[in-house]
C-alpha cells in the first residue's frame, strides 16, 4: 500500500528542503563562493540564499564551519564584509518591514509551505524565518571574526566600528516613559548613559554630524527585537502599529502587571540574546594580561551607551525570566511526565523555557561581571575605605542592579535563587541516584547570587535577616559538598567558598549561627546542632576530603570559620572535635613545611579559638576541653623549629614503613610510599583520618552520653603552668641549637613547587602566631582540670569537667575583647580576571552543544582542554543504580575555561 506515495517522500516527509541545502554545501554557488569569487556586489542575488534557506540554527551551524568563513577572510575578505553588511542591512530592514513579524502558522501544512520552494517562485514570504536566519549567520560568522589577530583585527573596526558622515542627523525622540524609575541620588554623575556629551560639545562647538556604526545599529536593532510584539512579546501589547514596546518580559522586578504568556516566542527571545551574546564574547579572544588594557568595545558599548530606559528594561526582563525560573516545568509533554524518575533520559533536547533561561542568565552574567578600561568600578569620593561601586557610566547594568531597594524586589529575587538551590538538592537527596536531572544553570545562579551579594549591600542585609537566610547558606555548603570531588567544578568551589566568606563577614551573620537549620538537608550532609555547627562540619568535610585538589579555597573556608568565631555558642562535641582535627592537620610538620602559604591557615585556626575563648568561653565547654586535652600541641608549637619538624617528619615515616612490612598491608605500603616522597597532603589525609576514627564513636552515641566517652586528660602531662621562665630560656637555647642540625636535603625534599623551608622563614612566622589567650588558658585552668579528674571516678569525671567549664570565669586572666574585625573578601585585579574567564569558560563548554558556537575558533581569555565524550547518561544511571552511590563515576567530559591570571 505503500507503493502509492510520491517520489519525493525520499527526503524527509519531502518538506525540508534538503537538495538546496547540499548544493550550497557541494556546488560553485554556494559557501564556497564566498571565497573563490572576488568582490561580489552588495545587490548579487548570491547573498539571498543565506536568508531564505536555513530552517534552524543547526542548518547554519551545520552548512556554515569556520573554516569557510577563515579560508574567506584569507582569500577575499571584502566578501565577507559584505556579507556581515548585506545580513545586517536586510536585519534591519526587516525590523521595520510591515510584514515582520509574519502571522504564526498553526498547522504542520502552513509551516511545510513556508519551506517549499514553488517551480515559479518563492512561496508566501516568511520574514520571521528571514530574521531568524539573519541572528543565526551573524552568530556563525562573527566568532571567526574576532579570533583575527594583528593588523587584520583592522577589518573588524571597518567593518563595524567605522562610522559615515551624515549630512544631516536628525534627533531621536522618546516615544515612551520608562516603566519605573531607580533613584541614583548618591552618585555625583547621574546623566543619563543615552546621551553622553563630548568634549567638543561641552565647549560650545558643533561636532561633524557622523552615522552610528553598524556595530551601534546592530545593538540598537537586537534591542528593538527583545521587545517587538510577535516576535518576542504577544501581539497584545502592540500598541496602534508601534510594534516596538519596551515592556518587561515578565511580572516581578520593575512591573507588577503580567504580560500574559508568551512560551511561543521564548525561541525567537533566545536566538536574539544569542547574537548578543556572541558579540559580547569578543572578550574571550584577548588573553588575560590584556584583559583591561583592551576591552570589548561591544560590551563597552552595551553598558556605556544604552539608553537608560533600554538599561531598566532589560535588566529587569532578564532578571524576571530567570527568577521565576522555578515556577516552569522541566518538561513540555506534560506536567506528569515532568515529574517522572529518569524523564530527562527519555525526552532528549532541551525545554525552550529552559534554554531562555539559561540564555538570560548567561547575559545577566556577563553584563554584570564586566569591568575594564573606562568600565571599572569608582573608588568612592567621600570614604576611602569603601570599595569601589559603579557609577551610570561606567557599567549602567551594574549600577541599577546596585541601586535595587524595594523590599518586595528583594524578596522576589532571594525567592528565585532559594527555588533553584532548593530543587537543585532536592535533586541531590533522591533515593534514586541520577533520578532527577541537575539544574543546568546552576553555575550561573550561583554567580548571579555573587553579584547581588557583591553590589547591592541593602540585599545582603535583607539576606541574613531573612528567616530562610541561614537555610540560603546550608544549601551553598551542601552544594559545595556535592561538587567538590568534580575537577571541573572546582571553579566554582571557588566563588561559592568566597560566597561564604562575604556573607560571613557581615554582622548580621554572626547573629543567626545560633538557630537551627530549618531546611530539609540531605541525610550525608546533615548534622545536628545549630547553624554554626553545620558550618564548622560542613567545612571540616570539604577540606578533610579534598586534601591536595582544592587547596586554593582553604584560606577563604577558615577565614570564615574566624569571622564566626567571635559567635559560636554551644558547640556540639563533634563540631569542637573536628575544629581540633583541623588544628592538628594544619600544624602537622609535614602539611606546615610544604609550602609557603600553609602558616596562615594555622594562624587563622588559632584565631578561631581565641575567639571563642575571648567572646564565649563558658557557652563552649566541649572546645575549651579539647583545647586543654590537646594541651601539648599547642606547648610543642610555641618552640617549633626546622629541625624538630624535619626530625618529626622522619620519625612518622619510619613508624609507616615499620607497620607496612608488619601488616604486609598493601594499602599502608603506598601510604608509606607517600609519606617517604614527603607528600603533606597524604599525611594530611591520614591524620584526619585517624581523629575521624577516634570521633566515631562519640558520634553514634546519644548527645546527652557523649561527654562520658571523650577521652581524658593525660594525669602526667606538664601543665603550662610549671614552664618557668629558666625552662623558657632553656626552650629559646635549644632553638638555636638546632639550626646546626638541619639536613638541607631533608628540607629540600619536604617541600613543594620549588619552595625549600628555613629556619628564618619558620621563625618569621612562629613569632607571629596568635597563642597568647591559648597559653594563658592552658596555664589557668589545666591544673585545675587535673585536680578534678585525680579526685574524681574517670567515669564520671568528664561531666564535672564540663560542668565546670561552663561556668568558669577567667576574667582578669584573659585580655580585653577585641573590637569585631572580620575580614570581608577583597576583589584584586587577578580575582577579576580569574571569575571573568571561569564565567566565559562555563559559557563556552556550554556553546559547545548542540551548535558549537565558538568551537574551532582561538580562545586567549582561557586554556580549553578537550578529553574523552561521556558515555551514555542511560548507562551511567543503570550503573548508578546497581552500584550504589558509591560507585558514581565524575569524570569529566570535557575541560572548563581557566583563567591565565587566577
Amino acid at each position: 500500500m505503500f507503493a502509492k506515495f510520491p517520489q519525493k517522500f525520499a527526503a524527509p516527509f519531502g518538506l525540508l528542503g534538503d537538495e538546496p541545502k547540499l548544493a550550497f554545501r557541494s556546488q560553485p554557488g554556494g559557501i564556497s563562493k564566498l571565497a573563490t569569487t572576488r568582490n561580489i556586489i552588495e545587490t548579487d542575488s548570491y547573498w539571498d540564499q543565506y536568508v531564505v534557506l536555513f530552517d534552524s540554527a543547526s542548518d547554519v551551524f551545520s552548512l556554515i564551519t569556520p573554516n569557510d568563513i577563515r579560508r574567506a577572510l584569507a582569500e577575499a575578505p571584502e566578501n565577507v564584509a559584505t556579507l556581515i553588511r548585506v545580513i545586517s542591512s536586510r536585519l534591519f530592514n526587516l525590523v521595520s518591514d510591515h510584514t515582520f513579524p509574519s502571522a504564526t502558522t498553526a498547522s504542520v501544512t502552513a509551516y511545510a509551505t513556508s519551506l517549499i520552494k514553488s517551480g515559479t517562485g518563492s512561496a508566501e514570504r516568511n520574514t520571521t524565518k528571514e530574521v531568524l536566519n539573519c541572528l543565526r549567520v551573524l552568530q556563525r560568522v562573527l566568532p571567526v571574526v574576532f579570533e583575527v589577530e594583528g593588523e587584520a583585527s583592522v577589518f573588524e573596526l571597518e567593518v563595524l566600528w567605522k562610522k559615515q558622515a551624515a549630512e544631516q542627523v536628525h534627533e531621536e525622540s522618546e516615544s515612551q516613559a520608562p516603566q519605573f524609575v531607580i533613584d541614583d541620588d548618591d552618585d555625583s554623575e547621574n546623566g543619563d548613559a543615552r546621551s553622553p556629551t563630548s568634549p567638543k560639545e561641552q565647549a560650545g562647538t558643533k561636532p561633524k554630524a557622523l552615522l552610528p556604526s553598524l556595530g551601534e545599529r546592530l545593538f540598537s536593532c537586537l534591542i528593538d527585537l527583545l521587545f517587538c510584539c510577535g516576535f518576542t512579546l504577544p501581539p497584545k501589547l502592540q500598541v496602534d502599529h508601534y510594534k516596538i514596546n519596551y515592556v518587561i518580559w515578565e511580572k516581578g522586578v520593575g512591573s507588577t502587571s503580567d504580560p500574559g504568556p508568551s512560551f511561543s516566542y521564548d525561541g525567537n527571545k533566545t536566538e536574539v540574546l544569542r547574537l548578543i551574546l556572541v558579540l559580547l564574547s569578543r572578550q574571550i579572544y584577548v588573553p588575560p594580561s590584556s584583559l583591561f588594557t583592551k576591552p570589548s568595545l561591544y560590551t563597552l558599548h552595551l553598558v556605556q551607551q544604552t539608553p537608560r530606559r533600554d538599561v531598566l528594561t532589560i535588566l529587569c526582563s532578564l532578571l524576571n525570566t530567570t527568577m521565576s525560573a522555578s515556577s516552569y516545568g522541566s518538561s513540555t509533554i506534560s506536567s506528569v511526565a515532568g515529574k517522572l524518575p529518569y524523564n530527562h533520559l527519555m525526552f532528549k533536547g532541551e525545554d525552550p523555557r529552559t534554554s531562555l533561561i539559561s540564555m538570560c542568565f548567561q547575559v545577566l552574567c556577563v553584563l554584570l561581571d564586566f569591568q575594564s578600561d573606562s568600565a571599572r568600578d569608582k573608588p568612592s569620593k567621600t570614604d576611602e575605605t569603601h570599595p569601589p561601586t559603579p557609577t551610570p557610566r561606567t557599567n549602567a547594568f551594574r549600577y541599577f542592579l546596585m541601586k535595587l531597594h524595594r523590599v518586595q524586589d528583594f524578596a522576589f529575587i532571594f525567592n528565585g535563587i532559594f527555588a533553584i538551590l532548593e530543587q537543585q538538592i532536592a535533586n541531590m537527596s533522591n533515593l534514586l541516584p541520577g533520578a532527577r536531572k541537575s539544574v543546568p544553570y546552576m553555575f550561573e545562579t550561583v554567580v548571579f547570587l555573587w553579584k547581588m551579594i557583591e553590589l547591592n549591600e541593602k540585599f545582603r542585609i535583607y539576606l541574613l535577616e531573612s528567616e530562610r537566610g541561614m537555610d540560603l547558606m546550608a544549601y551553598i555548603l551542601c552544594y559545595n559538598l556535592e561538587i567538590k570531588d568534580k575537577t571541573e567544578q572546582h571553579g566554582l568551589c571557588r566563588a561559592l567558598s568566597y560566597i561564604i566568606q562575604t556573607l560571613s563577614a557581615e554582622p548580621a551573620f554572626g547573629r543567626v549561627l545560633c538557630n537551627p537549620i530549618k531546611s530539609q538537608l540531605p541525610a550525608k550532609w546533615h548534622t545536628g546542632g545549630t547553624a554554626g555547627d553545620f558550618i564548622v562540619n560542613s567545612i571540616y568535610a570539604i577540606i578533610a576530603t579534598t586534601s591536595g585538589t582544592l587547596n586554593s579555597i582553604y584560606p577563604a573556608l577558615i577565614i570564615a570559620l574566624t569571622n564566626c568565631a567571635p559567635h559560636f555558642k554551644n558547640l556540639t562535641v563533634t563540631s569542637s572535635a573536628r575544629l581540633l582535627q583541623l588544628f592538628t592537620s594544619f600544624s602537622n610538620p609535614l602539611f606546615l613545611l610544604a609550602d609557603e602559604g600553609h602558616p596562615r591557615l594555622l594562624f587563622f585556626m588559632l584565631e578561631v579559638f581565641n575567639s571563642v575563648i575571648l567572646y564565649h568561653l563558658t557557652d563552649n565547654p566541649h572546645l575549651i576541653y579539647n583545647i586543654l586535652n590537646s594541651h601539648k600541641a599547642f606547648e610543642d608549637l610555641g618552640t617549633f623549629t626546622l629541625a624538630r619538624g624535619l626530625r618529626d617528619i622522619k620519625r612518622a615515616r619510619i613508624v609507616k614503613e615499620e607497620a607496612a612490612r608488619k601488616d604486609g598491608n598493601q594499602k599502608s605500603k603506598m601510604r608509606a610510599s607517600d609519606i617517604e616522597e614527603g607528600d603533606p597532603h597524604s599525611e594530611k589525609v591520614r591524620l584526619m583520618e585517624l581523629e575521624e576514627q577516634r570521633t566515631n564513636s562519640t558520634e553514634q552515641l546519644p548527645e546527652s552520653q557523649r561527654t562520658d566517652s571523650t577521652d581524658t586528660l593525660p594525669l602526667n602531662g606538664t601543665p603550662a603552668s610549671s614552664i618557668s621562665e629558666k625552662a623558657r630560656g632553656k626552650m629559646k637555647e635549644r632553638r638555636s641549637m638546632s639550626l646546626d642540625n638541619i639536613d638541607p636535603a631533608a628540607a629540600a625534599a619536604v617541600g613543594r613547587n620549588g619552595f625549600i623551608p628555613t629556619q628564618e622563614w619558620v621563625t618569621s612566622w612562629q613569632q607571629g602566631l596568635p597563642m597568647d589567650c591559648i597559653m594563658l588558658l592552658i596555664t589557668e585552668l589545666l591544673p585545675k582540670v587535673q585536680d578534678i579528674q585525680a579526685a574524681r571516678n574517670n567515669p564520671t569525671s568528664v561531666t564535672a569537667i564540663i560542668d565546670f567549664l561552663g561556668s568558669v570565669s577567667l576574667q582578669g586572666v584573659l585580655p580585653p575583647k577585641p573590637p569585631l574585625a572580620p575580614r570581608k573578601f577583597v576583589w584584586s585585579d587577578s580575582s577579576i580576571v580569574w571569575l571573568t574567564s571561569m564565567i566565559w569558560g562555563e559559557i563556552y563548554v556550554r556553546g559547545m552543544t548542540p551548535l558549537g558556537i565558538w568551537n574551532s575558533t582561538h580562545v586567549r581569555l582561557f586554556y580549553v582542554k578537550h578529553t574523552q565524550a561521556q558515555q551514555r547518561q542511560i548507562t551511567e544511571a543503570v550503573s548508578n543504580v546497581v552500584g550504589g552511590i558509591w560507585g558514581r563515576n565524575s569524570d569529566t567530559t570535557m575541560g572548563r575555561g581557566r583563567s591565565g591570571g587566577s
